[in-house]
């Protein structure tokens, strides 16, 4: 192993979609699971109501493969739409079936069982094969058991950095998923949390789209709160989550409202032995996907209500339909070195296996 050279890379993307089909799985997948979606056509249950109001429904039109693939189906044309393009040094892999197995609400076996099959495919065809993507461990959470036995098979892998979390209507701070978060930590593993399709902003589906997109940092606040409030950093000092694909504007405005409700209702939950906020700074990173437009005096007002800017990520959702571009995102007007920590260091710092790999 080598020593990773952050002062020389240029772009840590923390959220890229790769795309899975049951086809690229069942050669994964034992009986009798196999059987269920090769001859009785078993598929997950979908949620969503609606689709994305965009040209290629929830992808971008040209990350759509010229033979009619799902985009981000194919390591190819993603090394050169994006990875190449784009100069990627890192590129972390954040996609799952749809939905997660870890939301699937019955049928634990199954879950457990294509969870492990999709952790052997994402080895075996992305990070086997190119060198700038690293993984995400995906699980089947609701049976804690299971979920631990999939982080112990592959948690030393020198190329999976999180395990990966959905952000629907479970909320993971509650101490029976505690054994998850143990295991993570002992595989210097961090925990990356994905919005997926239940709507816990609401408790059923909103009218429209727009009103489920626009909402969607209150999912995430929903999971930090849960996080801290119940104890899980106490327990696991070293561990970290990822916030991804909720953005991180929402953040000041958490801190303030959790610290206040900490002074005062403390007495309820005495195991919590810091302000929310610090918890928060020293164990939590948000992706900037998707970035509002905004002025440099907008964002610095935003670092300074943090306190820090050590906690965002860059990302860039790729190749969703609101994807944000590494030249684009930022506001104009920040430093150099502003940047760099946005784009680069604040990733490498946050995920352990970074800072050692293969050169």
């Amino acid at each position: 192993m080598k020593e990773f050279d952050g002062k020389t890379c240029r772009l840590i993307d923390a959220d890229i979609h790769e795309k899975v089909t049951y086809a690229d799985l069942l050669p994964y997948l034992g009986q009798p699971w196999k059987r269920y979606i090769a001859d009785a056509n078993w598929v997950q249950e979908k949620h969503m109501p609606y689709t994305q109001p965009a040209v290629a429904g929830v992808n971008r039109a040209d990350a759509m493969l010229p033979d009619g693939r799902d985009a981000g189906s194919d390591l190819p044309f993603m090394r050169e739409q994006l990875l190449d393009a784009c100069g990627h040094d890192i590129g972390i892999l954040t996609g799952a079936l749809d939905p997660s197995p870890s939301s699937m609400h019955g049928w634990y076996e199954m879950a457990a069982a294509l969870a492990t099959a999709y952790n052997d495919w994402q080895i075996e065809h992305w990070l086997e094969k190119e060198e700038r993507l690293y993984g995400s461990i995906h699980i089947a959470a609701q049976d804690p058991k299971t979920a631990v036995e999939e982080i112990e098979r592959i948690g030393d892998h020198p190329k999976m950095l999180q395990v990966l979390l959905p952000i629907d209507d479970i909320a993971w701070g509650d101490p029976m998923y505690h054994p998850i978060y143990e295991a993570a930590e002992k595989h210097d593993l961090m925990i990356g949390m994905h919005h997926n399709e239940p709507p816990v902003q609401f408790g059923k589906w909103p009218r429209y789209f727009i009103e489920w997109h626009a909402l969607i940092p209150i999912s995430h606040m929903i999971q930090v709160t849960n996080m801290i409030l119940n104890g899980v950093f106490e327990k696991y000092p070293k561990l970290k989550v990822m916030m991804i694909e909720g953005g991180f504007t929402y953040v000041p405005f958490l801190m303030k409202k959790l610290d206040q409700q900490y002074k005062d209702l403390r007495h309820e939950v005495p195991w919590v032995t810091k302000m929310p906020s610090e918890t928060i700074k020293n164990h939590f990173c948000f992706t900037t996907q998707p970035l509002e437009e905004m002025t440099k005096r907008e964002w610095n007002n935003l670092v300074e209500q943090m306190g820090t800017d050590d906690i965002i990520a860059f990302s860039t959702d790729y190749p969703h339909w609101d994807y944000d571009s590494p030249d684009q995102a930022l506001p104009n007007g920040l430093s150099e070195e502003v940047r760099h920590k946005i784009m680069v260091e604040n990733a490498l710092r946050f995920y352990p296996k970074l800072k050692r790999r293969d050169m």
